[in-house]
């Protein structure tokens, strides 16, 4: 039995399995917009103490000379910051032939071609999310425990909000009475629906209720939360595909998007998470998080040149407006020493 609650001073309780809890929906007003709230000039305020822009700085820092060891040196930067073999053996490889075709003619010449590779390896997933053409545009996201995936949601939410779209949000997440009740409290936070049930719920049930009630009220956007699980734990896996494939029973299309929500600081342990994922329910896009702090950085190079998957957004730290639209030129430009003249 569906029922509707009213926002009162006390938090609400918690619904029983049998029951789905949704919140009304309401404009988010009080705050500024969340992309205007965070300048793109943060970006190199907030990267500038990740593995990447430390080593590149140091690197050429020193004011080297252009030789092949500056290349190894380069290649050996990138690989300790997570880009991955096959990412810093390619940026290696084009660098070593613009220094061959004499192209390039000092360590100046060769950072500037090295920026321009990196943009360019970026610049075919920097593609924003758009959920125009479709509704409601139902967004299942996916992700292991522990990389913040029910905190991108409560993100999203806002950030939708802000721009007067309806959003909707279901707690399939329902390993967890934390996790519901966290996504509650987003929820209330952004005044946007959820829809819920108790811990233990089927979470494809719950999906597929938010499906229909999203359709029957005109939502524009429904984003689906879902339980953490290990990317090799093989029953786990199953159960995320189910709801999947539940969603496409509510509407044939959907789900629109599968959000994969990728840790910063695992390296290329995210790369075996997306490899997984998307053999079970095919990854549409990406959310890197946490690439502040002790990320390495350089994982957004490896995802991009092994899957070419789009990468939506990156998180830049814990509040609201820190997640960002990905964009290509901005990152690189972050992670690189800005007044590097040779």
């Amino acid at each position: 039995m569906l029922s509707f609650w009213k926002k009162k001073q006390d938090r609400p309780r918690p619904a029983s399995a049998e029951e789905a809890t949704v919140a009304p929906p309401q404009a988010v007003v009080d705050d500024a917009p969340v992309e205007a709230a965070a300048a793109p000039a943060n970006w190199r305020e907030r990267l500038r103490g990740s593995a990447f822009a430390r080593g590149f700085g140091n690197l050429f820092g020193a004011q080297p000379a252009l030789d092949e060891n500056l290349i190894d040196e380069i290649e050996t930067t990138l690989l300790a910051a997570d880009a991955g073999v096959v990412a810093s053996e390619a940026v290696a490889a084009a660098l070593r032939e613009q220094v061959q075709r004499g192209v390039v003619k000092d360590a100046a010449g060769l950072f500037t071609h090295l920026r321009a590779i990196l943009v360019d390896m970026l610049r075919p997933v920097a593609v924003p999310l758009d959920i125009e053409g479709q509704r409601p545009f139902i967004l299942l996201t996916v992700g292991v425990n522990g990389v913040g995936k029910t905190t991108t949601i409560g993100k999203l939410a806002r950030r939708y909000a802000d721009e007067r779209k309806s959003v909707m949000l279901a707690a399939g997440d329902t390993f967890r009475a934390a996790a519901v009740e966290q996504l509650q409290q987003w929820g209330e936070r952004n005044k946007v629906p959820v829809v819920a049930q108790g811990a233990g719920a089927d979470s494809a049930a719950v999906a597929f209720d938010a499906a229909q009630m999203a359709r029957a009220r005109g939502v524009d956007l429904l984003i689906v939360d879902t339980a953490g699980r290990l990317h090799t734990q093989a029953g786990l896996m199953d159960e995320l595909a189910k709801v999947k494939r539940v969603l496409t029973k509510a509407e044939p299309s959907a789900p629109h998007e599968v959000l994969l929500v990728i840790d910063g600081t695992t390296g290329q342990n995210a790369v075996n998470q997306l490899r997984h994922f998307h053999r079970a329910v095919g990854v549409t896009g990406l959310v890197v998080t946490k690439l502040d702090g002790s990320a390495k950085g350089g994982v957004v190079f490896a995802l991009a040149r092994e899957f070419g998957i789009p990468i939506r957004f990156i998180g830049l730290g814990e509040k609201v407006h820190d997640l960002r639209s990905f964009d290509a030129d901005a990152f690189v430009d972050a992670l690189l020493p800005g007044d590097y003249t040779g």
